[in-house]
This record gives C-alpha cells, structure tokens and sequence, in this order.
C-alpha cells in the first residue's frame, strides 16, 4: 500500500440526541475481514439495540467500501457514515453507530445528521496520523558523540525508538523513506563521518499530521 491517513486509535464516543442513545465505534482495520468481525462483536454486545449500522473502507485508495443502514430508512445511516469516513479522508477504519431509540422519530435529515456528527466527532477525538513507508535504522556512536547528536535529533523529524549501551550506543531510529538521503546527510555531518549507520528493516509507520 501507498501512504495513506488513518485514524490515531480506536475510539468510542456516546451521546443523546432527542432522547435516542447514538454509541460510535471507531476501529483501525487491516482487512475486510476484520472489519467485518468488528461489526459482528459490536452487534453481539448490544444485541437489544434498534440498530447497529456501520461503514467501512479499506485500501490506500478506499478499494473496498461498505455500508450498512441496518433497519434504518434507505441512505440515512451507513452510507452519510462512510461518506464522512471518505470526506475525512481516513482508511483502513470500520465505524459503527449503535441507536438504542428513545422514542422521538428524528425524520431522514435528523437521521443523516446525527450518524454523520457522531462519526465526525469521533475521528476528531481519536485524531489522524499518516501511515508511511518507513525505514528502521541503527545508528553507532562513540560516547563523545551522544551529547550532541542527542541534542540534534530532538529538533529533527525522526524518532528514536530505542538505545543499546555496550562499548558504544547505538540507537533504533524510524525514517520516512521519503527522508533517508537527508537523514544520512544529517547523520554524516552530526558525526563527522564516524557514526556507523545501518539499514535494518522496511516498515509502515504512523507518523503525526
């Protein structure tokens, strides 16, 4: 796959509109399957709702996209959910809205507001990141030189992800791959030269927005 945006972390979020209990489920998925088996989980666990409708797309390119209203009237749940979920730009995500209903018919417009706010609401809360190409690289150093290239990198976009103390330090360091030419420039330089740097393995990562 591609790069492509994503939700940060799963997330759940309720609220009461016009006395009807609306719950939004957000999933990070990697597959239909899973999707799929988040739906079938959520329906198992409110297994008295009036409606458990749901909207999913999958792929860097949302190749895959399914919406259910689940009882609702034609178009006033599932498919304003998965529009959100496009409009926003998120993959690889499952929704599910969960209407527990109180008693108030909300009519089609009510309807379609309140399953687009609540998986609007939701992708806010959970936040974005962007999944990237990534490389995992370990970088060698002399302890002279740890002061400084700690106190470098903390102003770069890289992260480091771990150390190792023996003779040396050596330090696990995540790079888009769109940045590993500048990055081993930054290296080079921070170094002098001496850092050893290597190649270890290649990744999708999430990285903020």
């Amino acid at each position: 796959m591609e790069n492509y945006i994503t939700i940060k972390q799963d997330f759940e979020t309720e609220e009461l509109i016009s006395k009807s209990r609306f719950i939004t489920y957000l999933f990070k998925v990697e597959d239909e399957e899973e999707a799929k088996k988040r739906i079938a989980e959520i329906k198992s666990l409110h297994k008295s709702a009036n409606h458990n409708c749901s909207a999913y797309t999958i792929g860097d390119q949302h190749q895959i996209q399914k919406a259910s209203d689940d009882g609702e009237p034609s178009g006033t749940a599932g498919v304003p959910m998965l529009e959100t979920l496009k409009k926003e730009d998120v993959h690889n995500v499952v929704a599910i809205v969960t209407r527990y209903f109180g008693g108030i018919k909300l009519g089609t417009g009510g309807l379609i507001r309140a399953y687009q706010s609540g998986v609007t609401d939701a992708i806010k809360a959970a936040g974005k990141v962007r999944i990237q190409n990534a490389i995992l690289y370990e970088v060698t150093l002399n302890y002279d030189q740890t002061g400084r290239f700690e106190y470098d990198i903390a102003d770069q976009p890289y992260e480091v992800v771990g150390q190792t103390y023996t003779d040396k330090v050596t330090y696990s360091i995540h790079v888009t791959a769109e940045d590993t030419e500048k990055f081993e420039n930054f290296i080079s330089e921070n170094t002098q030269g001496q850092g050893q740097i290597k190649k270890e393995a290649e990744l999708m990562l999430p990285f903020p927005i």
